[in-house]
């Protein structure tokens, strides 16, 4: 299966990136959601003003989807500077990053998303850069080598993460700030349903919005993807507004159920839970017996199946829950649920 084609895939998509954009808020006093973030973040932002200096190093972590990017952009917006923005990939050798860090005005951001996949010799340049805004850069070879140090401009890094773990210690312990993104709730998600809604002009009733929040995954990113089917469901099938029965309707059709989880999903936990008499069951096997690969099950779908509180990843292997049973409308197994105690 093509994990591009999911739905309920976290991460952006080319598609999106237009629509994404123009419904991405400008100001921290129109973001929504991660109230713990924002409160802070506003307190700094203030003081770096006052003081006329730059921000320190900011790192957002989270799963993907939930406005670490759209944050960023607010940051810049509220500094009143430019930002640039970059991903660690695409930093592929030194000089990449110093024509990033030579370009930068005083106070400007550089935004650095995927930051946990920077090359390592390019991170330790990076550490003179974020500490003493100095960049040292090597000429040439051998011998004839020779070290010059540049100036930089004082400048804010945000890097975000899906992966704090991944990230080496002098890395992380040189950002002032450090800041971990929460999956949304259902109320957060309704106001973000209805704000994209009026943006994007779509007629839409209270229960259809609870009802795409409910499936949302806790991810506004999905959520506003939902919304753009919904609405191409309601042009087609119905007389362009969206309610409840258009609503359900489409979901039904596109396979998502009442809790957000997907085909694969339910395959997940109907073969751990059938085949294996609801575990524990190695990763591998598991997805052996889905036909995905490893890294895909344990990046694109575990995460929100033990979010949700279907799976649980113990040291003897994976186990479905009772919800999972239930959920699937399955007879719980006294057998698998003792060896969950016992693992």
């Amino acid at each position: 299966m093509d994990t591009n084609q999911r739905l309920t895939e976290t991460n952006l998509r080319i598609e999106d990136e237009e629509t994404e954009i123009s419904l991405r808020p400008r100001h921290l006093d129109a973001y929504i959601g991660q109230r713990n973030v924002t409160d802070n973040l506003k307190i700094f932002i203030e003081a770096a003003r006052m003081r006329k200096e730059p921000l320190d190093h900011v790192l957002f972590y989270g799963p993907p989807g939930l406005g670490k990017t759209t944050l960023a952009g607010i940051i810049a917006n509220e500094l009143g500077v430019n930002i640039r923005i970059t991903s660690g990939p695409a930093i592929a050798r030194a000089g990449d990053l110093a024509a990033i860090l030579t370009n930068l005005n005083d106070h400007d951001v550089l935004f650095i998303d995927e930051i946990h996949r920077l090359n390592r010799s390019v991170e330790e340049i990076l550490y003179s850069a974020m500490e003493d805004f100095m960049l040292d850069i090597i000429i040439g070879k051998g011998p004839s080598a020779r070290s010059i140090r540049l100036d930089l401009a004082r400048f804010t890094l945000i890097g975000a993460t899906t992966r704090a773990g991944s990230l080496s210690a002098p890395l992380r312990d040189r950002f002032g700030v450090i800041n971990k993104f929460e999956m949304y709730n259902v109320e957060e998600l309704e106001t973000i349903i209805r704000r994209s809604a009026d943006i994007l002009k779509i007629k839409i009733d209270d229960a259809s919005t609870k009802e795409l929040a409910r499936r949302s995954r806790g991810t506004p990113r999905i959520a506003n993807r939902l919304l753009k089917r919904v609405r191409d469901f309601s042009q087609v099938m119905g007389n362009g507004n969206i309610d409840i029965d258009i609503t359900d309707s489409t979901l039904c059709s596109l396979g998502i159920d009442g809790e957000g989880l997907e085909n694969l999903d339910r395959e997940i936990l109907r073969i751990i839970i059938e085949q294996f008499r609801g575990g524990p069951v190695g990763i591998e096997t598991i997805a052996a017996a889905v036909g995905e690969e490893r890294i895909t099950i344990e990046d694109v779908y575990e995460p929100y199946l033990i979010q949700a509180g279907f799976l649980h990843r113990t040291q003897k292997g994976r186990m479905a829950s009772d919800d999972a049973y239930r959920h699937l409308g399955l007879p719980a197994s006294p057998e698998g649920q003792m060896s969950f105690r016992n693992a």
